[in-house]
């Protein structure tokens, strides 16, 4: 019996969904687990994304577990963090959070953190952590404030979204650019592969997502 070609995506984020659509692979379902992102005391900004990164994947598979229906299935969760050394900066969901990340990234460098945890039909476990250097040229006062007026930073980690008009702000990005969108195209399909899930199926036949 062949490993169940099933993808449970335990993300609610447009831009992950978007990320493996351009890889060709389309989640059969959404299922987004809330978990409390709250850092633990002292806790380093890698350790936080693979934490969060399980403990999404590890709900959203006990939430299928409840369903009568339930049939098991491939699980992915990603997490992804934006820090200053060890400063661990908000998902901005204010004007105050944004200016203060845009302030603080301001020509500077920051790293970008992405945890990859895949719960295989088996229930196999595995976890990846991503990271990417990015360095932001020097932010003018009225370029931080149109940037705020743009609505684009919301609920984005780090008050920024790389793939929007922030992108111009990049002067170096070293490592994976779509770790910096949301999820690392790269390692997660390599995961997925790796754990037999058929990620070139859309490929050969022609259909393009």
């Amino acid at each position: 019996m062949g490993i169940l070609q099933k993808l449970v995506l335990a993300s609610g984020s447009p831009r992950r969904i978007e990320l493996l659509q351009q890889a060709g692979i389309e989640p059969d379902r959404v299922l987004p687990a809330d978990v409390d992102e709250t850092p633990l005391r002292a806790e380093h900004p890698r350790s936080l994304a693979k934490r969060l990164a399980t403990q999404k994947a590890e709900k959203a598979l006990a939430s299928l577990k409840t369903e009568t229906d339930y049939v098991p299935t491939f699980v992915l969760a990603a997490d992804t963090v934006v820090a200053v050394g060890r400063r661990i900066l908000p998902k901005a969901e204010t004007f105050d959070d944004a200016a203060n990340c845009l302030g603080l990234l301001s020509g500077r460098s920051h790293r970008v953190y992405s945890g990859i945890c895949l719960i295989t039909p088996g229930g196999k476990q595995r976890l990846r952590l991503v990271e990417t250097r990015v360095r932001f040229k020097r932010l003018p006062r009225e370029e931080i404030e149109a940037y705020i007026a743009s609505g684009e930073w919301r609920g984005k980690a780090g008050g920024y979204g790389v793939q929007g008009l922030a992108g111009a702000f990049v002067i170096k990005l070293v490592g994976s650019y779509t770790n910096v969108v949301g999820l690392p195209l790269y390692e997660t399909v390599a995961l997925l592969s790796g754990e037999g899930f058929k990620v070139h199926a859309n490929w050969l036949s022609g259909a393009r997502i």
